[in-house]
């Protein structure tokens, strides 16, 4: 597959409506009406915010929400991303979608579940690492609370990637975590990291601010590229990335482990 060197990244930071997911993909087709990027990323559960009702926002695979997904990929010619409550077999999934617009899919299901949130008495976890081709690179997605666990999301020689998604509902009162959690995650392991978080106030009265980044390879902040209050554009560079790893060789000297 030929690579881009370069890629513009995305990150949609906004007020997400609780519970009405076609007030959400009408809000969004407003804020990115004619938008230019390689891949939008949006916060965990962007159709509903991160509500417990499943049996109000439960979609079925591939419903609404992914359809709308779908047809924004095609209309901006970029991938989109984000998660979505879903419906399977009896359960319900946190499932994150990574739609290009040639109708590539992959997707992703939590595998950490927030119980200090109740998540996990209404969800179900999931158990597959997903790693995600698309121009070239290896992307690897991960889905909030994921973020905590360094294990899940170590760069291995099994299963490496270049640039780590995180979409999230993470609230202000914990915003020092997931700003520090961002950063040594690509610290560790010499990766871009992007975080996407919402903002606003959710049906839970939780208090939310944003604060997403994009991180490079030695955790340094990367310069938002464009100005708009909601989409936070950046732009990484794999030759770049590939000059420090070969400089420091970081994950060289990493242990060897293996799920078990």
């Amino acid at each position: 597959m030929q690579q881009d060197k370069k890629l513009k990244i995305s990150l949609i930071q906004y007020d997400v409506i609780w519970e009405d997911a076609k007030a959400n993909h009408d809000y969004l087709d407003k804020i990115l009406e004619n938008h230019q990027t390689d891949i939008i990323l949006l916060p965990e559960m962007f159709a509903s915010g991160f509500s417990m009702a499943v049996d109000q926002i439960g979609e079925k695979p591939f419903g609404p929400t992914f359809q709308w997904m779908e047809q924004k990929a095609k209309e901006l010619n970029c991938a989109v991303a984000g998660s979505v409550s879903t419906l399977e077999n009896d359960k319900y999934f946190n499932r994150f979608y990574f739609v290009t617009p040639n109708s590539g899919i992959y997707m992703y299901d939590k595998k950490h579940l927030f119980s200090y949130g109740k998540e996990a008495t209404v969800y179900s976890a999931g158990d597959k690492i997903v790693t995600i081709e698309y121009k070239g690179w290896k992307i690897r997605p991960i889905v909030c609370y994921d973020l905590r666990f360094p294990v899940w999301i170590r760069n291995t020689e099994e299963n490496p990637y270049d640039l780590l998604l995180c979409n999230a509902s993470w609230p202000k009162a914990r915003r020092e975590a997931w700003i520090t959690l961002l950063k040594a995650r690509a610290m560790e392991n010499m990766a871009y990291v992007a975080g996407v978080n919402r903002t606003g106030i959710d049906g839970y009265d939780l208090e939310y601010k944003g604060d997403s980044h994009l991180f490079d390879t030695l955790g340094e902040d990367l310069e938002v590229i464009n100005s708009h209050p909601e989409i936070l554009q950046f732009e990484i560079d794999k030759e770049k990335q590939d000059k420090t790893r070969k400089h420091f060789n970081f994950l060289n000297d990493r242990d060897s482990f293996y799920f078990g």
